[in-house]
């Protein structure tokens, strides 16, 4: 926000130093960034933050200053009684959607001169940058600035018909803008319309069609306020940034725009000369009464550290113009001044006393009580996944939660459902919430190709959004995984991450199919039978598809299957102290028998003398064996806690799992 220093001595008894009043709005929240000299006059550079509308006009500004330095605010009048001729605004106001325009407040002027602007007007716009066209048009321009209230001044002459609505937009309906280019409008934009079509874009700009020029000589003023978020949608899609919608995106304050209306008829009868018609055109409904908030005094020294007196804390809520409903011993209750939304909070209270009270008059020691607190199981698990990552050589990367619809479609292992969509996409082209981080993660893995690190292994941690029919998405933190590395690689490492967080954990793979893997080589991941992810090498026409030179292998893991596994209480086992005895068995299977099955076989059959189940090797031998037949070699490791096995109990045991796999697969142990 530029700010003349004249023009803010307009509305205090300003005998300070720039120097002091820029120091103490910078501790107080509003940002000094540097000031430069403009003809005679001083022009700040300050910081608005985006929960303070009300800094975007020098009012709002000089309303700050008075409270820091307890100096009384003169706001004009904006009194039209004198200037007003009796007569009626002839137009009619409709508003089609009243949740995007509740207010509509038109007047009109009769009788103007457009011309030149005054020397004290064209200098104060100056000083901030703004440049003088023409007296009308110049105290639209100051009255926004004045109180942070756009406004627009039409030609009435130029207006078809006796009714102005505010509408949505036609499909493909056609603008054009008082910067003299034409927009193609669609059904997310309002306009202002006459009789014959659009005469301007709502909340962003006017029209060229009712324009003010040097033949004006009746207007209509236009002060209104329009809902944030379609304002924001239109000018970001039509890439057409003002300084009105740049104050109707974060708000205007609903009680001073009859006051912004006056003040402009004021100014330009003062300036262009002409009468105000007395009767005002207003749509819509009044504002909304605010609920009270109430500060307990008791919560100033709890929070801050520090006594405030009561005096100064009713000193300091009422000077930033909210009014006390209420005070009691040991509290204070306020309705909150129109032009700030921000404070339905007591803590809101305890904020604005402390920064205008001065956060330089807390002391480094003060006394502010803390409590103890605690990570949630969500944020160590998170934790725990990525030093087990970080610690098997994976880099963690941060990718968009909005995608492409190609991506949002390349894999749909956890919901075939269509992807949510959004209305208001920050990249051209990507408008889809993710069902899935692999595309996000496989895109990434380009870029670094790009970069000569085709062999970088990748994982993230975030959420998904998996649709859900007429409810809210089903919001799930995924671990998302990519490697150079082959298949048996990849999934060791997933092995290694579950045992980090459980120890006796053991992830079940079961075949899986789907176009974005190889075929054979797409794994659905289960623990004890719930599902925990998918593991799988990336097949050559999804690599094709994403740009990908080198080979990929990907996972995706269920965040919350983690949680539930894993044991965050760490536990203490004592190892046996007995030897171990290991047994190789080689079992001849059908083809279809995978690894993991026969691994799952003989951990069950086994039992507790079961310490590990180690793959060694596939061989096929169709002319001995047969076809569709395969020799799985693997190791059985046995051991007992409290005593030495004896080869009949190892025999035993053996006997147990081949029996189990001969049951359940046909395998044959090969003599």
């Amino acid at each position: 926000m530029l700010v003349s220093w004249d023009w803010l001595k307009q509305y205090l008894d300003l005998n300070i130093s720039e120097a002091e009043v820029c120091d103490r709005l910078t501790l107080a929240g509003l940002n000094f960034d540097g000031a430069s000299t403009v003809n005679n006059d001083r022009c700040l550079d300050l910081e608005v933050t985006s929960n303070r509308p009300d800094w975007l006009g020098h009012v709002g500004i000089a309303r700050e200053v008075g409270v820091l330095f307890d100096l009384d605010l003169k706001v004009p009048a904006a009194d039209i009684s004198a200037i007003s001729n009796g007569g009626a605004c002839s137009k009619i106001v409709q508003l089609e959607d009243e949740k995007f325009c509740p207010r509509y407040i038109a007047r009109s002027i009769t009788g103007v001169t457009v011309g030149a602007s005054p020397a004290w007007l064209t200098n104060r716009l100056n000083t901030i940058g703004l440049p003088s066209i023409n007296n009308v048009v110049d105290v639209t321009n100051y009255v926004l600035m004045e109180i942070g209230q756009p406004l627009h001044a039409f030609d009435l002459a130029k207006i078809e018909g006796d009714v102005i609505s505010v509408r949505k937009a036609a499909a493909e309906e056609k603008f054009m803008a008082i910067d003299h280019r034409e927009y193609l409008l669609s059904s997310d934009d309002y306009v202002i319309a006459d009789g014959r079509g659009a005469i301007a874009l709502a909340g962003v700009m006017g029209g060229k069609e009712t324009e003010v020029g040097d033949l004006t000589t009746d207007l209509l003023i236009e002060a209104a306020q329009f809902a944030a978020l379609p304002v924001r949608t239109t000018s970001r899609r039509l890439k057409l940034k003002s300084d009105s919608s740049y104050r109707f995106e974060r708000g205007v304050d609903p009680e001073m725009i009859d006051w912004a209306s006056r003040r402009c008829c004021e100014l330009i009868v003062e300036t262009a000369g002409g009468e105000v018609c007395e009767g005002r055109v207003y749509a819509g409904s009044q504002p909304h009464s605010r609920s009270s908030v109430t500060l307990r005094l008791s919560q100033l020294p709890r929070i801050l550290g520090i006594e405030v007196p009561e005096a100064e804390v009713r000193r300091i809520l009422e000077k930033l113009g909210n009014e006390v409903v209420d005070q009691s011993a040991g509290s204070i209750t306020i309705t909150p001044a129109s032009w700030r939304r921000d404070l339905d909070r007591e803590v809101d209270l305890i904020e604005e006393v402390a920064r205008i009270h001065g956060y330089d008059k807390i002391p480094e020691r003060a006394g502010v009580s803390l409590s103890a607190s605690h990570q949630s199981d969500l944020d160590r698990i998170r934790n725990k996944v990525s030093t087990a990552m970080l610690g098997m050589g994976f880099d963690e990367t941060l990718t968009r939660s909005i995608v492409s619809d190609v991506w949002s479609k390349a894999f749909q292992g956890w919901s075939l459902s269509e992807p949510l969509t959004t209305s208001m996409p920050m990249v051209k082209g990507e408008d889809r919430l993710r069902v899935s981080l692999i595309p996000s993660l496989l895109g990434a893995r380009r870029n670094n190709e790009k970069f000569s690190y085709p062999e970088i292994d990748l994982y993230e941690i975030a959420k998904v959004y998996l649709p859900k029919s007429k409810a809210l998405p089903d919001e799930r933190y995924m671990v998302g995984i990519t490697s150079g590395r082959g298949f048996y690689e990849l999934k060791g490492a997933v092995e290694a991450l579950v045992g980090s967080l459980n120890p006796r954990a053991m992830v079940t793979t079961i075949p899986y199919t789907d176009p974005l893997f190889e075929e054979g080589q797409g794994s659905h991941l289960t623990i004890n039978g719930t599902t925990l992810g998918y593991l799988g090498v990336v097949s050559k026409s999804a690599a094709k598809a994403f740009g990908l030179q080198q080979k990929a292998t990907v996972a995706e893991l269920d965040l919350t299957a983690l949680m539930k596994l894993a044991v965050l209480v760490p536990q203490h086992q004592d190892f046996s102290t007995h030897p171990a005895m290991n047994r190789d068995l080689n079992l001849v299977v059908d083809e279809e028998v995978s690894w993991s099955r026969l691994q799952d076989i003989s951990t069950t059959a086994g039992g507790e003398l079961v310490q590990e189940v180690t793959f060694q090797e596939i061989f096929r031998d169709p002319k001995k064996d047969g076809p569709g037949k395969k020799r799985v070699l693997f190791t059985i490791t046995l051991q007992a806690y409290d005593r030495t096995l004896t080869g009949e109990e190892a025999d035993a045991t053996i006997s147990q799992i081949l029996a189990a796999c001969g049951k359940e697969t046909g395998a044959k142990l090969l003599a």
